[in-house]
């Protein structure tokens, strides 16, 4: 008898399915999560977002509270995307292994670099992924490891954040890197390096003519262009632009929006 058969598989959800949608075409609107709590993961997965990322590079989230938050995501019927801390691949491996549809890692700024996320990321022959990813098997209600296998390099997103100079010089080159499913903009890291330094700013008009490649530059090769989005407006503007991938707002924002509403709404 298999692991999920003897414990009782939880009813089924499509990590994959995100993947699927974006490979085909489509777009997804994503929250933004550093919150280690994972009800506030649920909380925010039941709204209309088409799924949450948990931020471990400069939220407060950690391993444990990343496995239960993917946990909570999934129960409300939303994947989960995980950033992993700079350089922490075997991280993103857990992650995937926990049940995420997708990884961003932050500073990706060499084909070596790519390279090493993908590894981590994806089965032979497109990576090293080591075997074991039995809580996402039980949370997809899948009891077939041949099915996960086949269906785990396409199905799980592996996106190298952009954000600094080097990583644009370097951008054709990354995206070329077999297993790295995408690229995500990082747009107050990259108003940060681009200035030296001088400012950061997301809306700054430095980052338009980088934003404007990079989306041409995944789209001919049929990868995803992704990018934080930050207020509506933005977010709005960069879907409009090309991305296919793009986050809205962060927690404390929606906290602090809805609180503001329904205060404003009372009088």
């Amino acid at each position: 008898m298999s692991y999920t058969a003897a414990i009782g598989a939880a009813p089924a959800f499509d990590a994959f399915a995100l993947a699927t949608r974006l490979r085909a075409g489509g777009h997804a609107t994503i929250a933004w999560v550093g919150n280690p709590e994972p009800l506030v993961a649920e909380a925010i997965a039941r709204s209309a977002f088409d799924a949450v990322t948990l931020d471990m590079q400069h939220g407060l989230a950690d391993t444990a509270s990343v496995m239960r938050g993917i946990t909570a995501v999934a129960g409300a019927g939303k994947p989960s995307i995980v950033r992993v801390p700079v350089g922490d691949f075997a991280m993103a491996s857990r992650a995937l292994d926990f049940g995420a549809s997708g990884v961003i890692a932050p500073m990706i700024n060499t084909v070596a670099d790519a390279r090493a996320f993908a590894d981590f990321m994806k089965y032979p022959p497109l990576g090293r992924r080591s075997w074991g990813p039995t809580r996402a098997m039980t949370l997809a209600g899948v009891d077939d490891a041949q099915h996960y296998l086949k269906s785990a390099n396409a199905g799980t997103l592996a996106l190298a954040m952009i954000e600094t100079r080097e990583a644009l010089d370097n951008l054709e080159a990354i995206l070329d890197v077999e297993g790295i499913d995408g690229v995500f903009i990082g747009p107050s890291d990259l108003s940060l390096t681009l200035s030296g330094g001088a400012f950061v700013d997301q809306h700054h008009p430095i980052i338009d003519e980088p934003v404007r490649r990079v989306v041409a530059a995944a789209s001919a090769r049929g990868k995803i262009a992704a990018i934080f989005g930050g207020a509506p407006e933005r977010a709005r503007a960069m879907r409009d632009l090309g991305f296919r991938l793009v986050s809205l707002g962060i927690d404390p924002a929606y906290t602090t929006l809805g609180c503001d509403t329904m205060l404003k709404a009372m009088g």
